[in-house]
């Protein structure tokens, strides 16, 4: 079966799974940018060492091949927490071309109002795009193993349980790609923050590979605990492609020993 994000014509793939056939959702990858040397040549981080001008160039060329302009975007600082907050056109521009400005401290975003995208950057972390199109809400959020332990992903979904009163089964989620367990190896500290935030009859999303080290699936744990958030299993579509072990697509911060650029995933619904 085709992965759920697939290439489109330009330097990014798109979200095929049907829920979200009506906003623009996707993430970059590495080809079709001017940026040189370990950030060649899409880099989308800001905060990585590359060129301001060169990322923000970056920037305006995908807001010309998805149609929407760089100053309507919407980033945050991403701290691998679980700070979520929902945005609207007023904070179209934060830390669209200098990162001093995106909205501090916060790893998840959301929003009711098309003509705003929403844009995180990503170089292994675990990409979570959620929509609910009952209610025009669209929401991405950054889980990276600490916030993943923190529950950021079901954060979102209690979030527009009780304040936007959407219920689970109303929702639709998309993962991303992001490190696979082929690739991924973490220690017991890893393992004991993530282990208390799984259903206690789960399968576990993690092999011992040798003693005290671990092969993490980081995707399928962010799968369970929406199951356990009450997320249908039905509503939920996990990509296949790991970020490691697409040396031509994507950058990776374990892969490539730290210095490296970022991919971007991005969601957001246009204005009619």
């Amino acid at each position: 079966m085709p992965d759920v994000f697939q290439h489109d014509s330009h330097g990014w793939l798109r979200c095929t799974a049907p829920p979200f056939a009506g906003a623009v959702v996707g993430m970059t990858t590495k080809q079709g940018g001017e940026s040189k040397g370990a950030f060649a040549s899409l880099n989308m981080g800001l905060h990585v060492g590359d060129e301001r001008a060169a990322v923000v160039n970056n920037r305006r060329r995908l807001g010309e091949w998805l149609a929407f302009p760089l100053e309507h975007w919407v980033c945050c600082e991403q701290v691998h927490g679980a700070e979520i907050q929902k945005v609207t056109k007023h904070d179209r521009g934060k830390g669209t071309d200098d990162w001093g400005t995106a909205i501090p401290g916060v790893d998840g975003l959301y929003t009711a109002e098309p003509g705003v995208l929403l844009a995180l950057c990503f170089a292994d972390c675990v990409p979570v795009y959620l929509a609910a199109p009952s209610a025009g809400l669209v929401g991405l959020v950054h889980a990276g193993w600490r916030g993943t332990a923190r529950g950021i992903a079901p954060k979102m979904v209690q979030h527009w349980r009780y304040q936007e009163r959407v219920e689970p089964d109303a929702m639709y989620v998309a993962i991303g790609p992001a490190i696979g367990p082929c690739c991924y190896t973490v220690d017991d500290r890893v393992i004991a923050g993530l282990r208390a935030t799984l259903p206690k009859d789960c399968p576990l999303p993690w092999r011992e590979t040798s003693p005290g080290q671990y092969a993490l699936d980081l995707k399928e744990a962010n799968r369970l605990q929406l199951l356990a958030a009450g997320v249908p299993n039905s509503q939920i579509w996990v990509s296949e492609r790991c970020t490691s072990c697409e040396e031509t697509l994507f950058f990776s911060h374990r892969r490539d020993r730290g210095t490296t650029g970022r991919m971007v995933a991005f969601i957001g619904r246009r204005e009619e």
